[in-house]
């Protein structure tokens, strides 16, 4: 499938699939987004000091490098990808320009350089494990505070945005994990409804009127 280097109207760069008419990030800003879905709806909103990560849709590392940036306590991070990008492409993204991060450039080249599939240092409080994998052969059990579900989207990939997909992202949460993405949809929704997600509608990100945030709250008799 063909793919292009787009740049956002925040000026942050992205990749995008003519042929689906997608691409990785918001055309309305690539880190606009991130920063709004999946730091402040998400990680600010996570109370451990410990916090486990989970990122369905590791593409260019650009949720990873952010999240690393704002990091204020001990994070695990995982990120899950079936295609992962290629370093050409990793190359021809602004993100650390952008971001103003020239100091931080050697933890970006270290979140895209290390192995797959196996836990990484990239700073002392900050662990990556990369893992090439289809998002159906999830099977963690609590182990995450935290979902970044940030898949294409499901007019393109509507396999993607399932009951049977949300049920597994319920049973890696811990009591109380939250999972944030960008979709409103209300199919969506419901689907995380019907596995037991309590479903709350935020404002969304620059382009988009709201984005959705689930929370695997306790039960109670």
């Amino acid at each position: 499938m063909k793919r292009e280097i787009l740049i956002t109207s925040d000026g942050s760069s992205t990749i995008h699939l003519p042929d689906w008419d997608e691409q990785y990030h918001s055309k309305n800003g690539s880190i606009n987004e991130t920063y709004h879905v999946f730091i402040n709806c998400g990680l600010k909103e996570v109370t451990a000091e410990n916090v486990s990560i989970l990122e369905i849709g590791f593409g260019t590392g650009l949720n990873c490098f952010i999240t690393y940036l704002e990091a204020n306590k001990n994070i695990k991070y995982v990120g899950v990808e079936a295609y992962p990008v290629t370093p050409e492409e990793v190359e021809k993204m602004n993100f650390i320009n952008v971001l103003d991060a020239e100091n931080e450039s050697e933890a970006f080249k270290k979140i895209h350089q290390v192995s797959w599939e196996k836990e990484h240092q990239i700073s002392e409080r900050f662990s990556l494990t990369k893992r090439k994998q289809f998002f159906e052969d999830i099977t963690d059990k609590e182990a995450f505070n935290l979902i970044y579900f940030d898949a294409f989207g499901a007019r393109v990939q509507p396999q993607l945005w399932t009951v049977e997909i949300f049920q597994k992202m319920y049973n890696a949460l811990k009591e109380n994990g939250i999972l944030v993405t960008y979709s409103a949809k209300g199919s969506v929704r419901r689907a995380m409804q019907e596995v037991g997600f309590v479903v709350e509608r935020l404002p969304g990100p620059p382009g988009k009127r709201e984005m959705l945030r689930a929370t695997k709250k306790k039960i109670t008799e």
